[in-house]
């Protein structure tokens, strides 16, 4: 017996929900260069505008002259450099507490914090629309694994009542396919009452959210005894590559002993740390990044409002347009391209089935003619979609 790729490959096709990689030939930016083509992309991570930053690319310069190109080995090996070690203590004071423990990758920072923590005998439980890695995370820890729904903390309430050992409340800070955020003052209450730790991935918060770019539990006030693990990436909003967990002595001693991910994997270059250590600087003194970020937000929803486009309840940078059919959101991500605007389909399995959009990201680094100019070509384009569904 062998495997059947090619039916399973096919069925992906028939189904329009097959990937396909774009092939970038410019730096991250709002103009680009992909598959031979510029044009205006409105699906980047890059929230604050940092990822081509000449301060940032000159951080990595300098660091690989100092430090060279690899970290070497683990971190509890040789590989954990001073670079490395500085950055942990910034993100430590960042978020305002005591330590910080650098991942190479905010997947493994997620498998990392979860499975050391949780185990046979405990409970996790996580919002039904978390990123992937925090789902996989809870089943990989062998606890008692419950998702509730999006944001219901009373449905959160009742789970926590039947939970058995020490139990963990799991969420996405902003979630990242909605662009809408965790209920955090309600889960954390909930958790608070019942001896529950919160754990809170905050990949797309840090930056956009509070008055500092602290993210989410900034955002709503709250502090360690409230999110008691603080999870972010530094390949969205600081514009480098990596994630943090952040949180209490105990908490970082408990990761570097029994996180596997972080244990058994080589750290990350040197010279990546001192480039996020100087966008970690621009991030917290360059307030006008926030500021113009949200008034392009604004700009975006007001003009989508007026042409009639199904938007979804976010007020951050992720500004899902939805609309239902795969083939569909295939037909309007292409209708744009042809106008030199590159914004992409997500369709299922990343969303659930009849929820297909275009998963419209905005950034610092546009100005507001380039959303008027998103905004023209999606009135004209809105119409024609329309008008092929309906024939």
């Amino acid at each position: 017996m062998s495997f059947d790729l090619a039916s399973r490959l096919a069925e992906r096709r028939v189904a329009d929900l097959y990937r396909q990689r774009p092939l970038l030939d410019s730096p991250q930016g709002p103009l680009v260069r992909v598959d031979g083509r510029e044009l205006l992309a409105f699906c980047s991570n890059d929230y604050l505008g940092l990822a081509n930053h000449p301060l940032v690319i000159e951080a990595w310069r300098a660091g690989a002259r100092r430090w060279g190109v690899g970290g070497g080995a683990s971190h509890l090996v040789i590989g954990h450099s001073t670079p490395h070690h500085e950055l942990e203590e910034a993100l430590a004071d960042f978020t305002g507490r005591p330590r910080a423990l650098l991942f190479s990758t905010g997947y493994m920072a997620n498998l990392g914090a979860v499975t050391a923590l949780l185990g046979p005998g405990d409970t996790v439980l996580e919002d039904r629309l978390n990123h992937a890695s925090l789902l996989d995370a809870g089943l990989l820890s062998g606890a008692r694994f419950s998702r509730y729904p999006h944001n219901d903390a009373a449905s959160l309430a009742t789970r926590l009542d039947k939970a058995r050992g020490d139990t963990l409340v799991v969420s996405d800070g902003v979630f990242s396919m909605d662009g809408d955020l965790a209920d955090l003052p309600a889960l954390c209450r909930e958790a608070r009452s019942r001896g529950a730790w919160v754990m809170v991935d905050d990949a797309h918060g840090f930056g956009p959210l509070g008055a500092s770019g602290g993210g989410i539990v900034e955002h709503f006030g709250l502090g360690q005894d409230d999110v008691q693990v603080l999870v972010g990436t530094l390949g969205k909003a600081f514009g480098t590559a990596g994630a943090f967990v952040a949180g209490s002595d105990e908490l970082i001693e408990t990761l570097v002993q029994f996180a596997r991910p972080y244990i058994y994997t080589t750290s990350q270059p040197p010279a990546l740390a001192c480039a996020t250590l100087q966008s970690l600087q621009l991030l917290r003194s360059e307030h006008w990044r926030r500021e113009h970020l949200a008034a392009l937000i604004r700009r975006f929803r007001d003009g989508a409002a007026r042409i009639g486009l199904s938007l979804m309840d976010s007020t951050t940078p992720i500004q899902p347009i939805l609309v239902g059919d795969s083939a569909r959101a295939l037909q309007l991500s292409q209708l744009l391209r042809e106008r030199g605007i590159l914004v992409t389909a997500i369709r299922p399995p990343t969303v659930a089935m009849g929820s297909a959009r275009l998963r419209v990201t905005l950034s610092a680094a546009h100005d507001g003619a380039q959303v008027d100019r998103l905004l023209e070509a999606l009135a004209a384009c809105w119409p024609l979609l329309v008008e092929a569904g309906d024939a």
